[in-house]
C-alpha cells in the first residue's frame, strides 16, 4: 500500500459549518403564520357563531312565523327539525373531514348550512320552512365539528384549550343572543330578515375557508369514487333512522297530547329501539371504516366524556327553551324581554370557555376543571328549580342562571381537550365527531324531553284549575302560544300562570337530576399531560 493511500482519511472531513447546523426535523406541513391563522379562525368561527345562532333563535321566532302561516300547532317542528338535522348528519363529518379533506368537507358544511338558511328566509308555507331548517341543520352540525377539527389540526394541544374556549365564547354568544336577537328583528324587520341577514356572511366565511384553509393530511390522494366508497353509508342511515324516531314519539306525545300506548307514540320509539340495535351490529362488525368506531367509544375516558357531554347538554338546552318560557307564561313578560334574560347566560359561556382554556394553559391540567365545572353546572339547575313567582327576587331571575352557562362552557373546554389528549392522533377527527354527536343527541333531546314533560304536567294541571264553561278552547290556546296568557284576566290568568309555573318547575327538577348524572360521568376522566 503506497504512503498516500495510507495517509488517506477513514471518516470523510467534517467542516465547521457541518458542526454548527443541526439536522433538523421535518417542518410541520400545517404550521401556519400568525395573520394567515387568524383568516382561518375567522372563516371557521364565523360560521360556528351563526351555527349556534339558529340553534336558538327559532326558540324566538315561533310564535310569529306560527302566526303568520296561521299553523301555530306545529310551530314546534321548527327548532325540533334544524336540531334533529344537526344531532344525525354532525357525526358523518368526523369521517368526511379525513376523506374529503378538511377544506371539503367544511365547503360542504357550509354549502348546506347557507342554502337551508336562505330557504328559510324565503319560505312560502310552513312545511316548506321545517324542510329549510332541516337542510340547514345537515350544514350547521358539520360547521361546528370541522371548525374544532381545523383548530386542533393547527394549535399545539396545550394552547388548544385557549382556542377552543375562545370558540366557546363565539357558540355561547350566538347561542345567547339568538333569543333577544330573533325577538328585535322578527319585532321591527320581520321574522324573514332573521334568516336572510345571515346568508352574506356564510358566503364571505365560504370565501375565506377556500382560500386560507389549506390543511394538508398524511394520506395518499384518493380519487371521488375512492373518497365516496370510504363513506359509513349503512352506519349513517341507520344512526338518522333511531335518532330522528326517537325524537318523532317524543315529540308527538307533547305536540299532539297523545297517550304513551297510541301507536303514533310507542310505534316510532319501538322502531328506534331496533334501528339503535342495528347502529350498533353495523359500526361494530360491517363498516369498514364506520362514523363510531366501538374501539374508540368503549375506552374510557371517550366513553366517559362523550356522556359528560350528553347530559351537559340535555341540561343547558332544556334551560335554554324553558327559562325564556318561564319570564312570557309566569311573568308575563314579551317575548322579546323573556330572550334578554338569555343575555347573562351568554356572558357566561364567555367566561367560562376563556377561562377553562386560560387555567389548562397555565396548569397543563383538566380533570378537576371538568369535574368543577359540572358541579357549577349543578349548583346553577338547582338554584333555577328553587325560583317562585312571588318570592324570588329579580335579580335572582338574572343572576341564578349564570352558573349555568359558566360551568357548561367550562365543560366543553376541557372535556374536548381531555378526548383530544386520550386518543392516537389519527382517531381525533372521529372522536372529536363523536364527542358532537354525544352534544347534539344531548341537545336535541333537552328540548324534546323537557317539552313532552312540561306538556304532560301543563295539561293536568290547566284541566284541574282552569274555570270557565270555555275552559277546554283556551287550554289548546294557551298550550299552543304562550303568549296568550297575558291577554286572559281574573281566575283564568291565575290558574294559567300558576299551571305554568308548576309545570315549569317539574322541568327544572329534572334538569339539576340530569346535572347530577354530569358530575358523575366526568369522574372517570383520565388525566394526561398537555405537551
Amino acid at each position: 500500500m503506497s504512503d498516500a493511500a495510507e495517509r488517506q482519511p477513514l471518516l470523510a472531513p467534517t467542516t465547521s459549518q457541518s458542526l454548527l447546523v443541526p439536522t433538523l426535523p421535518p417542518q410541520n406541513p400545517n404550521q401556519v403564520s400568525g395573520a394567515k391563522l387568524y383568516w382561518i379562525l375567522a372563516a371557521v368561527w364565523t360560521a360556528v357563531f351563526l351555527g349556534a345562532l339558529d340553534g336558538t333563535i327559532v326558540a324566538t321566532l315561533q310564535q310569529p312565523i306560527g302566526d303568520y302561516f296561521q299553523q301555530s300547532h306545529i310551530a314546534s317542528y321548527l327548532g325540533t327539525s334544524y336540531l334533529l338535522s344537526i344531532c344525525c348528519f354532525t357525526p358523518l363529518y368526523g369521517r368526511l373531514s379525513d376523506i374529503l379533506g378538511r377544506k371539503g368537507a367544511m365547503l360542504l358544511a357550509l354549502t348546506l348550512f347557507t342554502t337551508g338558511t336562505l330557504l328559510s328566509g324565503i319560505a312560502p308555507s310552513m312545511k316548506a320552512l321545517i324542510a329549510a331548517q332541516a337542510i340547514a341543520g345537515m350544514g350547521g352540525g358539520g360547521v361546528m365539528t370541522v371548525s374544532s377539527i381545523v383548530v386542533t389540526d393547527l394549535i399545539p394541544l396545550r394552547n388548544r384549550g385557549l382556542m377552543q374556549g375562545a370558540a366557546n365564547v363565539l357558540f355561547g354568544a350566538g347561542a345567547g343572543l339568538g333569543g333577544p336577537l330573533g325577538g328585535y328583528i322578527s319585532d321591527n324587520f320581520g321574522w324573514r330578515s332573521a334568516f336572510l341577514v345571515q346568508v352574506p356572511f356564510l358566503v364571505v366565511s365560504a370565501i375565506l375557508v377556500t382560500i386560507h384553509v389549506n390543511i394538508v393530511l398524511p394520506k395518499a390522494p384518493l380519487t371521488l369514487i375512492q373518497k365516496f366508497k370510504k363513506i359509513d353509508w349503512l352506519g349513517s342511515l341507520t344512526l338518522v333512522l333511531f335518532v330522528s324516531s326517537l325524537l318523532a314519539g317524543f315529540s308527538l306525545k307533547a305536540t299532539e297530547d297523545l297517550a304513551w300506548g297510541d301507536v303514533r307514540v310507542w310505534g316510532p320509539l319501538s322502531f328506534s329501539g331496533l334501528a339503535l340495535s342495528s347502529f350498533i351490529f353495523v359500526e361494530a362488525k360491517i363498516s369498514p371504516e364506520p362514523v363510531m368506531p366501538m374501539r374508540l367509544l368503549l375506552s374510557r375516558t371517550p366513553l366517559a366524556a362523550s356522556l359528560t357531554y350528553f347530559f351537559g347538554s340535555v341540561v343547558s338546552f332544556s334551560t335554554l327553551y324553558n327559562v325564556p318560557l318561564y319570564f312570557m307564561a309566569v311573568r308575563l313578560q314579551t317575548a322579546s324581554q323573556a330572550g334578554l334574560h338569555l343575555v347573562p347566560n351568554s356572558i357566561a359561556l364567555s367566561i367560562g370557555s376563556v377561562g377553562a382554556g386560560w387555567i389548562m394553559r397555565k396548569t397543563g391540567k383538566y380533570w378537576l376543571l371538568t369535574v368543577a365545572s359540572t358541579c357549577l353546572s349543578l349548583f346553577g339547575s338547582i338554584l333555577i328549580a328553587f325560583w317562585d313567582r312571588k318570592r324570588t327576587s329579580e335579580g335572582e331571575f338574572w343572576f341564578d342562571i349564570t352558573f349555568n352557562g359558566l360551568g357548561f362552557a367550562s365543560m366543553l373546554t376541557s372535556t374536548l381537550i381531555g378526548i383530544i389528549a386520550c386518543v392516537a392522533r389519527e382517531d381525533m377527527a372521529v372522536a372529536t365527531g363523536i364527542t358532537y354527536l354525544f352534544r347534539t343527541t344531548g341537545q336535541v333531546l333537552g328540548v324534546s324531553l323537557s317539552g313532552t314533560i312540561f306538556q304532560a304536567v301543563l295539561v293536568a294541571k290547566l284541566r284541574e284549575m282552569m274555570p270557565g264553561p270555555n275552559s277546554e278552547e283556551t287550554i289548546k290556546a294557551i298550550r299552543h302560544d304562550a303568549g296568550l296568557v297575558r291577554s286572559l284576566e281574573g281566575a283564568q290568568r291565575e290558574a294559567a300562570v300558576s299551571s305554568f309555573a308548576q309545570a315549569l318547575k317539574v322541568v327544572f327538577i329534572c334538569q339539576a337530576s340530569l346535572a347530577v348524572l354530569t358530575v358523575v360521568c366526568a369522574l372517570p376522566i383520565e388525566e394526561r399531560p398537555l405537551p
